[in-house]
This record gives C-alpha cells, sequence and structure tokens, in this order.
C-alpha cells in the first residue's frame, strides 16, 4: 500500500465571472460558509474540504460539456424539494427531476455558470449500493 490511500480531497478552485454571487449560492443553498472574501476570490469552507471561487470577471467561461460539480442530500423528497425551490427562485435548471439508477438527481448552474448536479443515492438501484462507502 502506497501513502496515496490517506489522501484526501482538499479544495476545488474554480474561476467565476461574478465570484461574489457564485459564494453566495454556494453560501445560501449548498451549505458552505464563507471563510474569506478577497479582490482575488472567495474561500467557502465544507465539512472535509474547502472551495475556491476565484475572481475572473474578463475570462470567458466555456466549461466542457459534460463538467461538473455533485452534491449529495440524503433523501429524494431533499432533492425534490431543493430542484422545486431552485426553479422558484429562477436558477437556471438544466433537467428535469429524475430517477436514475444511481440515485434520484437534477442538474443545475451555478450564478458563475459551473454545471452542478444535486443528488441522493437513497434510492440507487441495488447493484450500485456496495459501490457506496456509506
Amino acid at each position: 500500500m502506497n501513502g496515496n490511500t490517506t489522501m484526501k480531497l482538499n479544495h476545488l478552485s474554480f474561476p467565476s465571472n461574478d465570484y461574489v454571487a457564485t459564494a453566495a449560492f454556494f453560501e445560501k443553498h449548498l451549505g458552505c460558509a464563507i471563510s474569506a472574501r478577497m479582490d482575488s476570490a472567495c474561500i467557502l469552507k465544507r465539512p472535509g474540504f474547502d472551495i475556491v471561487i476565484e475572481n475572473a470577471p474578463d475570462l470567458a467561461m466555456e466549461w466542457p460539456r459534460n463538467f461538473h460539480i455533485g452534491f449529495e442530500l440524503p433523501s429524494v423528497e431533499s432533492v425534490r424539494d431543493l430542484h422545486d425551490r431552485f426553479k422558484a427562485l429562477g436558477v437556471k435548471i438544466e433537467t428535469a427531476f429524475f430517477k436514475h439508477e444511481r440515485g434520484s438527481r437534477f442538474f443545475c448552474k451555478e450564478p458563475g455558470g459551473m454545471l452542478l448536479e444535486i443528488n441522493t443515492r437513497a434510492d440507487a438501484d441495488a447493484s450500485y449500493r456496495g459501490t457506496f462507502d456509506n
């Protein structure tokens, strides 16, 4: 066994044309806490890792089509509720709420344009349950 087995996720870092709005979205809707706001970036805390949102007002944001960050909720109802709340708030919803073999989910975009997946494993097919840590 090598030392890489103890490696953990330290942080995610990505640019945003509106880093303040993106940080506020992550704080208000995704359980992040803003720990620092500078001219160059906002640093958000999550249990176990940080998210750094870099200020890039002049950078053209062209994310690869399938690139996204996924957030997991504990139940189908919590995913459906967040989908409905985002829709009512005018968040850019990319897919309907749908049942997937690995658990129900939907995709939306945060204010900076990056794709987010909001999912649950609560209703994942039995064949996938053994691939989850918890």
